[in-house]
């Protein structure tokens, strides 16, 4: 598609089929963790549709000035949850244009070159991929599946050390927003720097390995 509105129209409809399929997943969870899900948790946040080389698909809380220039957005809503999606190009934003994604997505710089702190889920389609119902299906179950398991997990955590309160709090927060580097040093802050032989972009291996390492060291 190269008409904007088909573009924009197709953007839109891909979020929100995400969004259902989140919201379908968690409908099976207990009420108590369904709550804390951070799609489910929140009643309004923006979503940011960022095309560089890859499509980035970011939901952040982060409060962001009004829409200007040829910036577009959009309203839409499913039951109590609403969203304002929000359109990027480097036309809107320059420095988009500067990010080399020749050999993989970026998704950090693309946060940090539009100012974005907090992220409730961070997706990068790959150049050429439809934004296909199938895709949003998998998509949006995939993540409600990881970040229920990711509170059980961090749950544990907090049990099983409770002294540590404040830097598992820490770990989730990274874990949340994507810090791959953060998560890792807090992770063995947390178990001992041996216990984790996970590579850093592997979020639920460094989890398990310290829930792991924490559950050895109480036996």
């Amino acid at each position: 598609m190269t008409d904007p509105e088909q573009m924009r129209s197709a953007m839109s409809a891909y979020v929100k089929a995400v969004h259902q399929a989140y919201l379908d997943a968690a409908a099976s969870l207990p009420p108590g963790d369904r709550a804390r899900l951070p799609l489910a948790g929140v009643d309004e946040f923006t979503v940011l549709a960022v095309g560089s080389r890859y499509l980035h698909v970011l939901a952040t809380t982060d409060p962001l000035p009004e829409p200007e220039g040829q910036e577009v957005s959009v309203q839409d809503a499913l039951g109590n949850m609403r969203w304002q999606l929000r359109f990027f190009d480097p036309i809107v934003a320059p420095g988009l244009g500067l990010i080399d994604e020749t050999d993989a997505p970026a998704p950090l710089q693309v946060r940090e070159t539009l100012g974005v702190r907090s992220v409730m889920y961070h997706l990068s389609v790959p150049p050429g991929s439809g934004l296909t119902p199938h895709h949003a299906l998998h998509a949006g179950t995939g993540l409600a599946h990881a970040h229920a398991a990711a509170d059980r997990d961090f749950a544990t955590l907090a049990s099983l050390v409770p002294e540590r309160g404040p830097v598992i709090h820490e770990m989730h927060a990274a874990y949340v927003n994507g810090l791959a580097r953060a998560h890792l040093l807090l992770a063995r802050d947390i178990a001992g720097a041996n216990s984790i032989e996970a590579h850093e972009d592997d979020f639920e291996q460094v989890r398990r390995q310290t829930l792991a390492a924490l559950r050895d060291a109480q036996r």
